[in-house]
């Protein structure tokens, strides 16, 4: 099935929250090449990652000043991917559910929804955090940030899978409109 026809199945605020979601993440993308140095092979989600002051100060001096810069212009896009993401998750749910009128369907796209939630808030907790962590840095906002993106990709995880269930269990397929 080619992409245009898929796109046409897709209700227009999912087709609409896809685009950008997509186009946010391409930019993200392209602002985390200058970031991947020897300190921070992943870039941003190095810096995300690193649970002591070192391990931060490390990669900030990998980074130098104008990595830095990069590095916080990474983190303020996020705070616009965050509810684009949140937005194209919830509506990818609620798709995948509206034939689902069982309880336990309910339940199950409930349980997704508030994991994608949670993962939103956890992003954006952390890139309060990182913001904050860059002059200079400290354990305990290295740790916490640490954390709080664990929670966020442990909420986006488990959500996926939610969704795989989801759509596994689904006895008839979507009708097509």
């Amino acid at each position: 099935m080619s992409p245009p026809r898929l796109l046409t199945l897709l209700p227009k605020r999912l087709n609409l929250s896809l685009l950008a979601t997509a186009a946010l993440l391409l930019i993200l993308v392209v602002v985390n090449q200058p970031l991947q140095t020897g300190s921070a092979p992943q870039g941003i989600v190095s810096f995300q990652m690193a649970a002591t002051a070192d391990q931060s100060m490390a990669i900030l001096r990998s980074w130098r000043q104008e990595g830095v810069v990069w590095a916080q212009v990474s983190l303020w896009l996020d705070f616009l991917f965050v509810p684009a993401y949140l937005f194209t998750l919830i509506f990818l749910t609620n798709h995948l559910t509206r034939d689902r009128p069982g309880v336990r369907e309910r339940n199950v796209a409930r349980w997704v929804k508030a994991l994608f939630v949670t993962a939103g808030a956890g992003d954006l907790a952390e890139n309060i955090l990182l913001l904050n962590n860059m002059d200079p840095p400290t354990d305990m906002v290295s740790l916490s940030a640490t954390v709080c993106a664990l929670v966020k990709f442990t909420g986006l995880m488990l959500g996926g899978a939610g969704l795989v269930i989801i759509r596994a269990a689904r006895r008839h397929p979507l009708a097509h409109e």
